[in-house]
């Protein structure tokens, strides 16, 4: 159970983590966007659209939250053209990005719903924001989910609008794209 903000720490994550991150993923999103979608666009996008994706794992720009030895909120950066979704989610784009020209792509947040509103969110988005910077990046861009908009609002980020992502079945599920720029820091 939660305690407080420095009750937890963060670390890359590494293969080995993924089955924990697939069970923080899905009790995240089914118990935090509720409200926002409903159970059938819930389970659909974690056919893909949510999930682990092991390249940024891959690449050491995936970490997560660790407490009493548990993972209780994950979230990473990349170099890389893909905006969002998982492993499974097909059109995968691996070509890396200009980070004098592109700005870094904020990736994969998920917190575990015992966690949720503690700080973790906002670590893990600094921690992110600190090494794309460190990496020349001059912006960051995501793809926000319909919860995700509040704290990426709260955090500097601005909606460039709203997309909805087909999902089996003929549904689709709504996204926010929004982009900050990463200033240097000091």
């Amino acid at each position: 159970m939660a305690n407080n903000r420095a009750t937890f720490q963060l670390r890359p994550a590494i293969i080995a983590d993924v089955p924990d991150l697939q069970t923080l993923i899905a009790e995240s999103v089914r118990s935090l966007a509720v409200g926002d979608y409903s159970t059938e666009q819930i389970e659909a996008a974690l056919d893909g659209a949510w999930g682990v994706d092991t390249q940024l794992i891959r690449d050491s720009t995936y970490f997560v939250a660790e407490a009493g030895g548990e993972i209780v909120g994950c979230g990473g950066w990349s170099f890389r053209q893909t905006l969002f979704g998982g492993d499974a989610l097909a059109d995968r784009e691996p070509a890396r990005l200009d980070p004098q020209r592109d700005p870094a792509r904020i990736r994969a947040f998920f917190v575990r719903p015992d966690w949720a509103r503690l700080g973790i969110g906002s670590a893990l988005l600094e921690r992110c924001e600190q090494e794309a910077r460190h990496h020349g990046f001059k912006a960051a861009a995501l793809v926000a989910t319909l919860p995700g908009e509040r704290l990426y609002r709260a955090l500097g980020y601005v909606s460039e609008g709203r997309l909805n992502h087909p999902l089996p079945q003929g549904r689709t599920i709504e996204f926010v794209s929004m982009r900050k720029p990463l200033l240097p820091e000091g």
